[in-house]
């Protein structure tokens, strides 16, 4: 691979011969240096390592959305329990005088605001998005198939009458024990 080079021009019309700095196109000159490129430059590198790691764990796309966001609720609320449990494990205060004599928040209560925030975000887009009544539509069409298919199957062997409905409660009932 070659050498790369800063993708602006120098006023003259030619093109900089300056290395970009890290994760940026530019070089310093170039705009690179200001505190904004710098910014997005160790954005775009975290974004990078992030899907070397995603890459290593063999992550797959979420199959089933709803049923993801059921889970991550449930993990958010567990972690807004376990940081509840550390502020009422907080002995001395919810607040502390700093180094300079100023008075601080403890790290346990921003991250309780924190999780209890996320709490109701997430709760509020279950809430928005109706995913109980999706889940149930979903389990009812999944019975609809399933149903279908016994019949089907069933005319297709040419069971019919009395034969047909005994398979039917049979499958019912075997459909019920599953659960």
């Amino acid at each position: 691979m070659g050498r790369r080079h800063c993708s602006a021009r120098r006023t003259d019309g030619a093109p900089c011969g300056n290395r970009p700095l890290r994760g940026q196109s530019v070089c310093r000159y170039h705009g690179g240096a200001a505190p904004q490129s710098k910014a997005a430059a160790v954005r775009r590198q975290v974004e990078v390592e992030a899907r070397q790691v995603l890459a290593e764990l063999g992550v797959s796309p979420v199959a089933d959305p709803l049923e993801a966001l059921l889970k991550l609720a449930g993990q958010v609320l567990a972690w807004q329990s376990a940081t509840a449990a550390l502020v009422n494990g907080l002995e001395d205060g919810i607040r502390y005088r700093g180094a300079n004599g100023a008075e601080q928040l403890r790290a346990e209560i921003a991250l309780y605001e924190r999780a209890m925030d996320r709490a109701v975000a997430v709760l509020s887009a279950i809430a928005r998005l109706n995913i109980e009544e999706r889940l149930v539509q979903v389990t009812e069409k999944q019975a609809d198939a399933v149903i279908g298919a016994i019949n089907a199957a069933l005319a297709a062997a040419g069971v019919s009458g009395e034969q047909a409905e005994q398979a039917r409660r049979a499958a019912a009932r075997h459909l019920r024990s599953v659960e």
